[in-house]
This record gives C-alpha cells, structure tokens and sequence, in this order.
C-alpha cells in the first residue's frame, strides 16, 4: 500500500446482482477464479459501501439489492462467496415476496431458487406447520406490510418474520446501494 499511496477508488464498473452474480461494467464474469478473487477480497467500510479491495485499490460495488446472497447448504446457510453463515438474528419478507435475512454477516437476500426448499421451514408462532393456505394468508400479509405469528426454523431455533419494504432495506441494514464517487476524489478510469 505504501508503494501505490494515491490509488483511486472505483466506482461504477463493479456489481452484484440479485443472483449472487458479479458484473464487471455490465458483463457477467464467469471464470471462477475472478469470482474466488472477488469473494475473498470483498468487504464493507466504516459508511456502509461495499467493495473488493485490488491490492491498494478500493473497487466499490453497485448493489442490485443486499450486499449478500444467500444460499441454502447442507448444514446451514451460505453466502454467494461461500461463507458460511454462523447465526440469523431476524427474517423478512419484503413487499415483493423476497426473503431476507439478518445475519452475523450482515444483511442478505435469499436466493430466489432456494425459497421452495425454506418453505418447509416457515411455521406458526408456535413452530407448527402450516398448511398451504395458512401460509399463503401469512405472506401475503407480510407482503402487505402486516406483522404475523410466521416464524423461519434455523439450526439455532425459531426467528419470527416481520414484514420489509424493499425500498427501506438499504436504511434499515445500513448499506450503500449504490455508492458514488465522492466529490472532488480523483476518478478511475
């Protein structure tokens, strides 16, 4: 670092989609190597900007939606990059029918291919099942904005689901959707 002090930051060429996905200036990156690279390199500051650091250089990230993606694994739940996720404080359902999870982590929205596999896991206040109609009735009330007894099971126990307005999620976690070059900074070009 101390050989290349004055780096510019990058904004606007890097992006992570609701899918877990990177996008280098809008092309999808496929060799799994760079993806590794992103992933182990990928990061928050103090302001709540996500980015990948490349050697001395911040390379900031356009958030699609949360700054991660997550998956379900064998023994849990995991991140786009492979992280695994130690504990889930809280669950959400937005106001599109996203999943969200407050994580140790941080904050992340539940792949969409994975929420068949889940449903299984969202019960009663009382960590019964429901029928299918139950929990039709119980998201759509999320969806709407109205609290429920809807509860996701975890390997730790039960969280309880409480409804997010999708709009609200960046305020809510404390994340920069979409981070800007700051006034007056060099630009990278």
């Amino acid at each position: 670092m101390a050989k290349w002090p004055n780096v510019p930051s990058v904004f606007g060429w890097l992006s992570l989609t609701r899918r877990g996905d990177w996008l280098l200036k809008g092309e999808r990156v496929n060799n799994p190597g760079i993806c590794d690279f992103f992933g182990r390199n990928y990061g928050h500051d103090e302001l709540g900007r996500w980015f990948v650091q490349n050697g001395p250089q911040r390379v900031y990230v356009l958030l699609d939606y949360t700054p991660w993606v997550i998956r379900t694994a064998q023994d849990g739940f995991q991140t786009h990059t492979g992280k695994a996720i130690g504990n889930i404080q809280a669950a959400f359902i937005d106001d599109g029918g996203a999943l969200l999870l407050d994580t140790d982590l941080g904050p992340g929205v539940v792949h969409d291919r994975d929420l068949d596999a889940l449903v299984s896991h969202l019960v009663d206040a009382q960590n019964r099942t429901l029928s299918a109609a139950a929990l039709a009735e119980a998201l759509d009330s999320l969806q709407s904005g109205r609290a429920t007894g809807l509860n996701l099971l975890t390997g730790d126990g039960a969280v309880a689901v409480a409804p997010l307005r999708a709009a609200e999620a960046a305020a809510r976690f404390g994340y920069v959707q979409q981070p800007r070059q700051p006034a007056g900074e060099a630009e990278c070009h």
